[in-house]
């Protein structure tokens, strides 16, 4: 059998304008690694005296995804990542913003999302370049297109 395996590299992060009735998608200057896109179900203990061989019985309730994690080089002037465009003013107006991940399969599978950006961490190592981690925690649910 010969794997279907994909190369990651290439996968894009965009960020959408919040343009009606088009919004215009960009994608995200210098990510590096993208982690996180994940699927959840919270999930209710129900079991009862009667629980066959007195094991655990659960049931699933509500559905999460992410957060969605990335790593970035982080250049504070470009539009997509500054204070007065980009990330961090997503961050400080804690904007509700859609995004999509696009896979590097022939289809350019997307995964798109609303989220807020809830964390943004720089690093600026003496021996190194600057460097962010960002999160944005998805608010509702994910589409896979």
């Amino acid at each position: 059998m010969v794997s279907e395996a994909l190369p990651s590299f290439g996968t894009l992060l965009k960020r959408g304008d919040g343009g009606s009735p088009t919004e215009i998608f960009t994608s995200i200057a210098e990510v590096m690694d993208i982690g996180g896109i994940s699927l959840e179900s919270a999930m209710a203990d129900v079991t009862s005296q009667l629980a066959t061989g007195g094991y655990e019985e659960s049931v699933p309730t509500t559905k999460k995804v992410g957060p969605v994690t990335f790593k970035l080089n982080f250049v504070p002037t470009n539009a997509t990542q500054s204070y007065a465009a980009g990330l961090i003013k997503d961050y400080n107006d804690q904007t509700l913003r859609h995004f999509k991940v696009v896979f590097t399969d022939a289809g350019n599978t997307t995964w798109a999302f609303s989220a807020y950006v809830s964390k943004v961490d720089i690093a600026a190592p003496v021996k190194g370049v600057l460097t962010g981690d960002v999160t944005l925690t998805v608010s509702g649910a994910p589409t896979l297109v």
